[in-house]
């Protein structure tokens, strides 16, 4: 299957576009209120359309495993969209950030006071959406992936003043901040119109796996030097966090020196020509190959969860998914 770069989300759309149109419109109707400061921070947040890449998973999940998008896969959609919404609003906070790609996060624009409380007024979105589905399996669904979350953040925080350096923890903390939201999304999707838990169960794998793609995909971003990714080079290394790339490079050298500076990284005591130098050493030391390849390893996984079921325009287009989020350039 070849795209032309541009059109891969044209084409992983179509199965469901008019199930989008509908599902951007159910979310709209939620981001409007009386209170001023508030309209004007929801009015914000709505005009920065990404590309909706958890509502498209939901939708083509629905549509695999029922052949049609209903009333509740919308509800599904949009309740983890708004969870998603106000998660990043949060990690701002926690991580001091002053923009999200590219643009003024909410925090900087406002206050942390704002930020904090516009991100509790968009979970409570999340709640009344997964609330008109009447499913108490996606009010535990969501419950699990705030659970799931709020531990992955913990243990990063935790993780920034352990000195241990090893891979596993890693893969603790994507699969916990990330991955599980991707499940519980592809989840969603199925449990809108089938209560066979063997197929929610394919699907959550599905979504995990293609969510453990998505962070190490954003991660390898970090070593790139091109603006139109939204930070800079090293940026993960500012804040003290070590990922996938450099934390292979560091390990399978051997170096004492490099894995003195990785140590320095984590206590936050690292200057911008130290993060460089260790930003160039993962480089010509294969992490950046080897973060590729153990991506492209999970991407196979979640293609072969799909293989069971008969093909459809939904099948080609989770397919061309999970081909969009290893390759995609931002």
């Amino acid at each position: 299957m070849f795209f032309v770069k541009m059109d891969v989300l044209q084409y992983i759309r179509k199965p469901i576009e008019s199930e989008m149109d509908t599902y951007r419109q159910v979310f709209d109707s939620y981001m409007v209120h009386t209170n001023p400061l508030l309209r004007e921070v929801l009015a914000t947040i709505a005009n920065r359309k990404g590309k909706m890449m958890r509502p498209m998973l939901t939708l083509l999940a629905a549509k695999l495993i029922g052949g049609a998008v209903n009333e509740d896969s919308i509800y599904a959609a949009a309740t983890f969209e708004f969870f998603h919404t106000a998660s990043l609003i949060h990690d701002d906070v926690v991580d001091e950030s002053a923009e999200r790609r590219g643009q003024e996060s909410v925090n900087s624009a406002y206050s942390n006071q704002v930020a904090v409380l516009v991100g509790d007024f968009i979970l409570a979105n999340a709640l009344r959406c997964a609330a008109k589905t009447g499913s108490v399996d996606l009010v535990n669904s969501v419950s699990d992936a705030a659970q799931s979350l709020s531990s992955g953040e913990l243990l990063q925080l935790h993780n920034v003043n352990n000195q241990t350096i090893d891979e596993v923890v890693y893969f603790d903390i994507i699969r916990n901040k990330t991955a599980a939201l991707f499940a519980a999304c592809a989840e969603a999707g199925a449990l809108s119109v089938s209560s066979d838990k063997s197929v929610r169960r394919i699907m959550a794998q599905f979504g995990e796996n293609v969510g453990i793609c998505f962070q190490i995909r954003d991660d390898i971003f970090d070593y790139s030097s091109d603006a139109a990714i939204g930070k800079p080079t090293g940026n993960d290394m500012k804040e003290g966090k070590l990922t996938l790339p450099v934390i292979h490079a560091v390990l399978v050298s051997g170096s004492d020196e490099m894995l003195a500076l990785a140590r320095k990284v984590k206590s936050r005591m690292v200057s911008q020509a130290e993060i460089d130098t260790l930003v160039e050493f993962t480089k010509a030391n294969g992490g950046i190959e080897y973060a590729e390849a153990v991506m492209n390893s999970y991407a196979q996984k979640a293609k072969d969860l799909l293989a069971s079921f008969p093909d459809s325009d939904a099948k080609q287009a989770l397919i061309a998914y999970v081909a969009y989020v290893i390759d995609r350039s931002l």
